[in-house]
Parts: structure tokens; sequence; C-alpha cells
């Protein structure tokens, strides 16, 4: 049995998504504020505390609705007063949480509770989890009760005042603010069965959850607490210097502290998997034994000790006749050893061939903070692993055990947020490489199907995103406020469908994306490049030229004109707003179709499979040249985002004593040529530019210069001759060739696009 895929509605920015569960770990991915936050919230709050929900935790746009019920609440028509009682108004306003669950025909004892009917055969099961009002009758006496109070206090206010207006707002003025208060006290979650016949795909991430039938009746308990053991580490670990709560001190049960020392979180763990006072067994008699001998004898101590101080206070008539006699007694228990600063210290390791006549210690406040954070995710997995599996005297405690009397749930579910926090890159690809392994370090877990676990980690890591295969990502994508939502939302893209059947591509793009990274998932925008002159050179005219631009997340790939089309389907998947910056590479038409200086009127095609397979998917050179700029801007209209092609186009200059001549250029060098022709002329350097400048001496023509630097330039160590121009005393000086300079442009404005739709859709929505 394992977690399938589980769909949210309704919950902050998840409107409607399906998450696809992958059979070991699954790891989300996308840009800042995408909605990876709110699914691990949405999981933490439906399947482990219903008392974290909050009326923040609806999604915004509902709002609307739901007030509108309480307008119609307040009308004095009985009938228009009524109407909106029945639970099933509230379906499409509520947040929910449906798990769909794979199970298997030999599993059907863990479901029969589930079974959607009686020949059920094995396959999904579905429950939903709605976070709801526990009677709407109530709900709307409650509501009518406080709204009509405010409105007689007002009433009463306005005639004490001589019929004066007070312009204060008082409690509560909608729904909304009624429930920012009561919301706890109204609602709560109950758990409804699924049809698996009625369950349907999502469409570009976007998931249609079935409708429940209005003669729907929730399940009495929740079934899953049988079903699914579930942990999670926050992201907000805070490994600070502060000490354990008393409750935590009391608590021999307690789950690992997901802040603190970590001696804290080592004794949570010796307190519910070793304390010897807790179910003692034969091994424990000794250690139980010391602890008694070494009370009784600090008892003795403290007795000596305290023996003239207690004297004094008989000098004083106490304790007298009838008052009871003062003694002192410790109270030593064994967890008493990890509670202090030095429970836990870090041995400092001498040289190599050295030894050290005292080993040498520090406090655990004293290792960097990345080392507490990796040690203290890898304990607490394997406190989960092991309260699970009841190790240790954990295997005693009733509170391990399920109310059906099965000490071990068939699933394990684990979420861990954001797990590179202070974590260096070659560390966080070990935890995530590593983490499902320890919790499956069990010899009754290695090899038993029947006991699964599953990973859930969110990350903002690309060096994570490189540990994981490409068939367990799902991106979270922003959606705009225009595609189906009245605010921006997200759609969840299951990244294992990406490519389908292109073998080839996809075994490019993942081996690509993993030998250089994966930044692509958590970026803003995406710039695809031709080769290293591009690399080098585009993030210098971003920084020097766009501002705006140099303060966005973009991803900057180079991946050349002949293999950017094979990141097609991902780009398209990801909905992510690109430029690609490429190049013109003219070619003679017939024959083997040879290289060339570009030429107007001359038959030629290009050789770039991006322009020719893409967009615009136009193979005529000529045809290129004068393609208008609104035609190279590729709508995808259905999800939503633009894509942009730069390349190469014509150039006007004016050679010495001429006059203004168009420049035809077929790759970035021969373009930043055009573009300076002064500034190359002046340059007395060595190496490439120095060979340019020559060329330029010798071909005043542009046609001419053209098929030289043609020429030339194909035999250019190209990285070398952009660090040469990055070199110059005043880089800033370099005009950005004008193909790369609209294309930026281009890139700058939509993202200047989406940040004001972002705010004004949040100044819209403030309650």
């Amino acid at each position: 049995m394992h977690i399938g895929f589980v769909e949210i509605r309704n919950f902050r920015k998840l409107q409607s998504v399906r998450i696809d569960f992958s059979n070991t770990t699954t790891l989300l991915v996308g840009a800042n504020n995408s909605g990876k936050t709110s699914a691990m919230l949405a999981l933490h709050h439906f399947l482990v505390d219903h008392a974290d929900f909050s009326t923040n935790d609806f999604t915004l746009p509902r709002w609307t609705a739901v007030n509108e019920i309480g307008t119609a609440w307040e009308l004095p028509n009985k009938e228009d007063n009524t109407k909106n009682l029945a639970l099933s108004d509230w379906d499409l306003l509520l947040p929910s949480l449906d798990v769909w669950l794979e199970v298997g025909d030999h599993e059907l004892h863990y479901v029969r509770d589930l079974l959607p009917t009686l020949d059920w055969a094995g396959g999904l099961i579905g429950v939903r989890l709605r976070f709801e009002p526990k009677d709407v009758n109530a709900l709307r006496n409650e509501y009518l009760t406080a709204r009509n109070a405010a409105l007689e206090t007002r009433q009463l206010g306005a005639k004490a005042k001589n019929n004066g207006e007070y312009t204060l707002t008082l409690w509560p003025n909608d729904m909304r603010t009624f429930l920012d208060r009561e919301l706890g006290e109204l609602f709560t979650v109950r758990t409804y069965l699924l049809d698996p016949a009625k369950q349907t795909a999502p469409l570009h991430g976007v998931a249609s959850p079935q409708p429940l039938p209005i003669e729907s009746d929730p399940i009495d308990t929740n079934p899953l607490h049988r079903l699914i053991r579930i942990d999670n580490i926050s992201a907000q670990r805070g490994l600070a210097p502060t000490g354990p709560t008393m409750q935590d001190m009391e608590s021999s049960d307690a789950r690992p502290s997901r802040g603190g020392r970590l001696s804290e979180q080592l004794r949570s763990y010796y307190s519910k998997h070793l304390d010897p006072s807790k179910n003692p067994e034969p091994a424990d008699l000794d250690a139980l034994q010391a602890i008694e001998s070494a009370q009784k004898a600090f008892d003795g101590r403290l007795e000596i000790g305290f023996a003239k101080a207690i004297a004094e206070l008989e000098d004083l008539n106490y304790p007298g006749v009838v008052n009871p006699q003062l003694k002192l007694a410790t109270r030593l228990r064994p967890t008493d050893g990890l509670g202090h600063q030095a429970a836990v210290q870090y041995v400092v390791v001498a040289e190599t061939g050295r030894i050290l006549p005292t080993p040498l210690r520090l406090p655990e406040e004293y290792n960097g903070l990345g080392y507490q954070n990796l040690i203290s995710m890898v304990f607490q997995l394997m406190a989960f692993r092991d309260a699970r599996m009841c190790v240790g005297k954990a295997g005693k405690s009733a509170s391990n055990v399920n109310t059906d009397g099965a000490a071990l749930r068939p699933l394990h579910l684990v979420l861990i947020e954001e797990p590179e926090a202070h974590l260096h890159c070659q560390v966080q690809q070990i935890f995530v490489r590593k983490a499902y392994d320890v919790l499956r370090n069990h010899e009754n877990l290695r090899d038993d199907v029947a006991l699964q676990t599953q990973l859930v980690v969110s990350t903002h890591s690309s060096h994570v995103a490189h540990e994981v295969d490409f068939s367990c990502l799902r991106y979270f994508r922003r959606l705009p406020a225009a595609k189906g939502c009245e605010v921006p939302c997200t759609a969840v893209i299951n990244l294992s469908n990406v490519f389908g059947d292109l073998d080839d591509t996809k075994r490019f793009v993942k081996r690509y994306l993993l030998t250089t990274h994966a930044d692509l998932f958590f970026a803003d925008a995406a710039i695809l490049v031709e080769g290293p002159a591009e690399r080098l050179l585009v993030p210098h005219f971003i920084k020097k030229h766009f501002p705006h631009l140099d303060r966005c997340y973009i991803s900057l790939l180079e991946i050349g004109g002949s293999h950017a089309h094979r990141l097609r389907p991902l780009i398209e998947e990801l909905g992510l707003t690109t430029l690609i910056i490429t190049d013109l590479d003219s070619a003679e038409a017939a024959g083997h179709h040879e290289a060339t200086a570009p030429k107007r009127t001359a038959n030629q095609i290009t050789r770039n499979t991006t322009l020719v397979d893409w967009h615009p998917k136009v193979k005529s050179v000529d045809d290129l040249l004068d393609l208008a700029d609104d035609k190279k801007v590729l709508a995808y209209e259905e999800q939503g985002f633009l894509i942009r092609i730069a390349y190469q186009i014509p150039i006007t200059v004016t050679p010495d004593g001429g006059a203004p001549t168009e420049a035809l250029a077929t790759t970035l060098e021969d373009s930043l040529v055009f573009e300076n022709l002064a500034m190359f002329k002046a340059l007395d350097l060595k190496g490439p530019i120095n060979k340019v400048r020559k060329l330029i001496e010798a071909n005043p023509q542009p046609t001419a210069l053209s098929e030289a630097l043609n020429t030339t330039l194909a035999r250019f160590a190209k990285a070398e001759f952009a660090l040469d121009l990055l070199l110059l005393k005043e880089p800033k000086e370099l005009s950005v060739p004008r193909y790369i300079h609209d294309g930026l442009s281009w890139l700058q404005t939509q993202l200047d696009n989406k940040k004001s739709e972002v705010l004004a859709t949040a100044l819209q929505t403030q309650p």
C-alpha cells in the first residue's frame, strides 16, 4: 500500500492541484511563493493537527462567496435567509485534501471499511478530508447573534450621540471577520469516501477533484489514522541555545523536539527507547541499582551538609511541635544525564599520528550550524523509524498501538521542509540521497513490501534537486490571475510525464541538467543561450544595462541552437517565461548546407534546429531577417506564458567616408564587432581582438567584413574572445547587440508585468 497521489483544494495558493507521490522520495520544487510550503502545511493540517487551521488557510477568492452567504443570512426575507443552510452549498469553498491510496488485493484487510464497491479487487481507494462547519444551522445562529449585537450597539451609540454616526468597525462586519475568532469552535475536519471511477486526470497541472454527492455522509472516524503514521521535520528547526520546557522535561513519551539543543533531542530519543526506568527489563537492573545507590549516597551527604542550617531553623522554633520535619532528598532519573548543556560534546581530533594526553572537547554550540542541522535531521529520521517499529521501550508503550490492536501501520509518511538550511552543497546532496535509506534501515523494513515508507521533501535547492530522479520531481508553477484564478495561484506538474516516449530527448535533458544545474526549477524566467561567449557576456549585459532584470531570479542555460529545442517539452510543462538567444546559422540551401556568411536574396537557409522546429518555424534566411518582432514571440494561451526567440538581425553601419549600409551577422561575435566598430578600431590588444581589428582595417565594406569575420571567427576560442571584452577598462561602453538588447528588454517587461500583477491582486484581496 502506498499513497498514489493527493488532491488539495481551496488551501492557500492551492486552489486545485494534484501531487503525485513517488513510491520512495517525492521532491517538491518551484520558485519562491509558488505553493510548496502551502502543500506541506495542508498535509500537516489535515493529517496531523486539525487545530492548526485558521482563516488564512482558505484560498483568498473563496472569501467573496463565503461573505455572500453571511449577507444572505442577514436578509429579512425568510426564503433567502435559509437558502444556504445545506452543507453541499459550501463544498466548492472549503479546504479539502483527497488522499488516494494504491492498495493491492492482498491488503484488503487494511481497507475493508473503505471499499467503494463489493466487487473491488485492488487499485485506487480515495478518502476526502474536508474542513467544514460542524453544524450549518449553528454557524448561522452564532453569526447572526454576533452580527445583530454589533448592529444594535451601533444603533444605540448613534442614538446616544444624537443620531451621529461612528466610523469605527464593530466585530463582526462580515463572515470573514466572524470566523477569524470563531473558526476553531464552529469548524472541524470530517472524512468522506470517494469513488475511484469518477476521478479525472489534471489538465496543465490543475486538478478536478470529484464533487461529493449531496447525500454523502461522513465516516465516523478517520480511517487513515490506523493506516498511515505521519512524521515531519519543519523548516524552522531552530537549533537555538534554549532550555527544554517543563512539559518536555516531564514527558517521557514526547516526540523528538523540532527545535532546541541536540542534547534535548537525544534526551527525547533516550527517554522513549532506552530509559531503564520505563518498563524495566533484566538488562536494566544494573543501571537502576547504580542510580538508586548514587541517590542514597547523595541523600546522606545532603543530610550532613544541611545539618547546621536546619539546626539554625530549629532556633527559630521551626518545625516546632506540630509542623512537619524538613527533609532534603534527591531525585535522580536516567534522563537527567542528558538534560544539561554539556550532554553533547564534540571531540577535537588531533593531527594524524599525534596522541593527545587529554581529549579536547567543545560544547555542542561550538560545532557549525550546518553540521548541527544535519545531525539533528538524521537523528529525527532515526527516531521516526524506531518509533514506528517500536524499538526498545517504545514497543511496550500503549501510545504506539493502533486502536485495532495493530502496532505497525502499513504506511509511514515523512515530510521534510527545506533540508538544505545551513548545509553546504555536498552535504545537501548526501542528505537527500541517504534520507530514505535511514528511514528503511531496520531489519523488518528493508525487504518488507507490506510496510511501506514514503518521503516528501520540499526544497529551494538545485543541489537537492540534482540528486533525485526526474520522475520524482513535482514542479509548483505560479499561475497568473487571469488563468482561472482571481488571484495568482498554483499548478503542480508531474515531471515524470514531461517527455513521453521521447527517449533521446529525455536522456539528453536529464544528463544536461545533472551535469550543469537544476536552477530552472526555481527561476522566475529562463534564458537559453547559444554558447560560452553568450554565457559570459549576457550576465554582464544584464548587470550593466538592465537593472530591473538583474534583481530577478533568472536561470541562464548554455544549450546551443542545435539542442535548445530538446528543452521544449520541459519549458512548456513548466510554463516558464523564456528568452532563447540563438544564432542565425546561415547556410547554403544547396548541397550539404555548408555554413556561409549571410546574404540577402541568395537562397540561404538556417541550420538552427530551434528556429526551424520550435519557433518561428521559418527556414529561409531572407524571411528570418525580415520577421517582425511580434512574430518572434510564441504565446501558450492555455498555460498562460510566453517565449521569445532572439537571433541576429540586420545592423546599420557607417564605414569611414561612406553612406549607412546594412550589415548582416550570423553569430554573437560578428554582431559585437558590427555594433562596436569604432571601439574595436581603437583597441590595442593582443589575441583575438587584435585579429578582429586587423580584419576591420582590411575590409572597410560590411559585406566583405562579414565574410572575413565568418571565416576567421570560426577558428577563435570564443570564450577567450568574450573574456578579453570583459577585461576592457570600461566594459559598460560595449554596446549590446540589438537582437540581444531587444530580447532582454522584452523579458524585463514580462517580469515587470508579473510583479505588477501580483502586487495589484495582493492589494485587492487584503481583508
